[in-house]
């Protein structure tokens, strides 16, 4: 009997080696490499590639793409106008962040008008009934329910009903018994994708996968699993707020700038419609310290509330604390205030906090930081009707920011009055009823947010 080749691949990002190694070349991980009996090549595929033939451009017929239209308009927002037949679409995000809440939701919307299959792995058909009813189900609904983790049987029920959407919950928990590894490794997850892949795309079934993901953050498998599907989607927010973001970082059939905002409660996830107004709700006025940014979640504008403290410190090192931004602009900004305006934190625990759990990524948010911690440093209060957004430049000065015509319009709808933004050749006119300043250095800008009353 002749013996199987082994093959040693990395469970994180699926580099394959010909000998074990504790230390993957490739991801960096350790201790990630397990040994899988490599595949025979088929023979078949080879043939296919050479009998495939080229087709001219112009002799293309150009169909469109018809989207199923989503009840959930959110959801629909991040997709790009609704789902495409015979798509892909993989959503990861932390444990427990509501990513098998959101479909099953999704799942119940499209079962109103035609028959949709749940895969679950991971749970019973009675607990997703359950879960199901606790989201509204209807007993006339056209919900299909299946606790399979077998990859032929969930194939053939797909084959068999023909649904309108297939979710599987999880991929990881896929199993393919032609293969060897166990569920859950890159070889089962890159093979039961591939597979349902390709009955996507040759029944027109549009299927939703979830993923896992790893101690980073990233989707288990990542360049496997995102090479593979149409759109990759992740579920964000923080466990201790209800706001959670639908974010694309991948659509093939949409852009990829576009956010959802839903909030979780006791009926699953609700959408936001209007974030800016949401985020703003338990804003305390006239408190030194607090500011509000305009903010860009793909191209969606967002006010949120920035807070910044300073506490002498009793310790000799000061600490630096950021939530919700990121850690080394906050050390930016703090040695900007300090080395260009005099503004001595050598001694203060510096604080920062995004409220509402949000992450901003985007340096549009550096002169509401400044300005948050200048207002707790010299405990004066900004004006409750202004709005502030700038990249603070190591010299002081202020760079101007993109889209900022429509982070305008979103400060004017929520009732603010000013905004103070960085001078620039390309400024954009304010519109009716909201005053622009326009100022070229973090210096000018502090002194218009805390004058003296």
């Amino acid at each position: 009997m002749k013996r199987r080749r082994i093959q040693y691949v990395c469970q994180q990002c699926g580099r394959t080696v010909p000998k074990p190694l504790g230390h993957c070349p490739q991801c960096g991980a350790w201790n990630s490499m397990v040994a899988e009996a490599a595949e025979p090549a088929d023979p078949r595929g080879a043939r296919a590639a050479a009998s495939a033939a080229a087709v001219r451009l112009a002799d293309i017929r150009d169909e469109g793409i018809d989207r199923i239209p989503l009840p959930i308009e959110e959801f629909a927002r991040v997709l790009g106008g609704g789902i495409v037949p015979g798509s892909i679409v993989l959503i990861g995000g932390d444990p427990g962040i509501g990513k098998s809440t959101l479909l099953l939701q999704v799942a119940l919307a499209l079962a109103e008008r035609e028959a949709v299959l749940y895969v679950s792995g991971e749970e019973s058909v009675r607990q997703i009934k359950g879960r199901a009813e606790r989201l509204g189900a209807r007993s006339e609904s056209g919900l299909h329910l299946m606790a399979e983790t077998e990859l032929d049987g969930v194939l053939r029920q797909i084959e068999t009903l023909q649904p309108g959407l297939a979710v599987i919950d999880s991929i990881q928990t896929m199993h393919d018994a032609e293969l060897e590894p166990a569920a859950g490794s890159i070889t089962q997850v890159r093979q039961c994708a591939a597979r349902l892949q390709g009955l996507a795309k040759g029944s027109g079934v549009p299927v939703f996968l979830i993923g896992h993901v790893t101690k980073d953050g990233a989707i288990a498998g990542p360049r496997v699993l995102e090479h593979l599907v149409d759109t990759v989607l992740y579920l964000e927010g923080d466990a201790q707020h209800a706001f959670r973001l639908l974010r694309a970082v991948k659509n093939r059939f949409g852009p990829t700038t576009e956010v959802g905002v839903f909030e979780m409660g006791g009926a699953g996830m609700v959408e936001v419609p209007n974030p800016s107004e949401a985020f703003l709700a338990e804003r305390v006025v006239q408190a030194p310290g607090s500011i509000v940014s305009i903010t860009l979640e793909g191209s969606r504008p967002l006010l949120v509330e920035i807070q910044g403290l300073t506490s002498p410190t009793a310790f000799g090192n000061p600490r630096r604390t950021a939530n919700g931004v990121d850690f080394n602009r906050l050390l930016l900004i703090a040695a900007v205030l300090t080395r260009r305006l005099g503004l001595s934190l050598s001694d203060q625990d510096v604080f920062v906090n995004v409220v509402g759990g949000l992450q901003i990524e985007e340096p549009a948010a550096d002169l509401a930081i400044a300005a948050a911690l200048a207002s707790s440093m010299r405990d004066r209060t900004i004006p409750a009707d202004m709005a502030v957004v700038g990249e603070v430049g190591l010299s002081g000065e202020l760079r101007a920011v993109p889209q900022l015509g429509a982070r305008l319009r979103e400060a004017s709808k929520l009732g603010f009055r000013r905004v103070v933004a960085p001078r620039s050749p390309r400024l954009e006119a304010a519109p009716p009823g909201l005053e622009l300043l326009a100022v070229r250095s973090l210096r000018e800008a502090l002194d218009l947010l805390l004058a003296k009353p």
